[in-house]
């Protein structure tokens, strides 16, 4: 298990995304519970409009949302929705729309690796909030020996890995940040008038994103060090996936009809 902090992890005091109630994972409080399979096992996230990312996500969700940066940390994340308290493709079902990229920040879930306070080290919790647990399940989280089941174990290195991959993720924004090639954008979106004319535009978002011009105005020895570590093609996933925004506001007016509402993600 991971020792130390990352970006992600917390207190365990119900601040994180989607988690209301965290608590450590352990057989004495949790030995009779366990994950119910539920016909809507999305449904926790339809009002989260943006979700983190790791960086080795990108190139996935590149195909499916608009990658951004936003906060003080710069934080990836991943666009699933024009107005403020909805994902676009999470179904009235709790379902994703088929062929959508699922983040792992999503896909974890109930589980989480967060901080310790009294130790300084990463602990597992649950989320006891979540809809999906409860009494005689369908996985449960221990054998009748106090054991965790094999599901659990393969949430625990799922949790794991993801820890991996954020510290991961954090190295690629550092190095980002340090060649300064991140820029403010904003979004805009020019509605129609019912006369046929055009309205004037409205902007909808303000983000971090990576500036094509610094990142052509690097030297050869820095482009060829992005490539050889991997972080140039990440770079063009997140800029490839800005192409996204236009899918992204005219799937928002098709299903609505109305123009999406302000949203600040910088």
């Amino acid at each position: 298990m991971a020792t130390s902090p990352s970006p992600d992890t917390s207190p365990i005091s119900g601040n994180v995304l989607f988690y209301s109630n965290p608590e450590p994972l352990s057989s004495e409080a949790h030995g009779k519970i366990g994950l119910r399979r539920t016909d809507s096992p999305f449904a926790f996230a339809a009002k989260s409009q943006i979700v983190p990312l790791t960086v080795t996500e990108f190139a996935l969700a590149s195909l499916s949302y608009p990658i951004i940066f936003a906060g003080e940390r710069r934080q990836p994340l991943a666009v699933m929705g024009v107005n403020n308290d909805s994902n676009m493709f999470i179904q009235a079902n709790g379902l994703f729309e088929p062929g959508m990229y699922i983040p792992a920040y999503i896909r974890r879930y109930p589980f989480v690796l967060a901080a310790d306070a009294a130790n300084e080290q990463l602990v597992v919790c649950i989320d006891r909030g979540a809809s999906m647990l409860g009494d005689l399940p369908d996985l449960p989280f221990f054998d009748p020996a106090g054991q965790p089941t094999e599901y659990t174990k393969g949430c625990i290195q799922f949790c794991n890995d993801f820890e991996t991959e954020n510290r991961r993720t954090e190295s690629f924004v550092t190095l980002i940040n340090d060649l300064d090639l991140l820029e403010t954008r904003k979004q805009m979106y020019t509605p129609n008038n019912p006369d046929g004319t055009t309205g004037q535009p409205q902007e909808i978002a303000e983000y971090f994103a990576v500036s094509e011009d610094r990142l052509k105005a690097l030297p050869d020895a820095k482009l060829r060090e992005l490539m050889d570590n991997g972080a140039l093609p990440q770079i063009y996933a997140h800029l490839i996936s800005l192409n996204g925004w236009d899918r992204l506001v005219g799937l928002a007016i098709f299903r609505q009809n109305t123009a999406p509402t302000a949203a600040n993600l910088n």
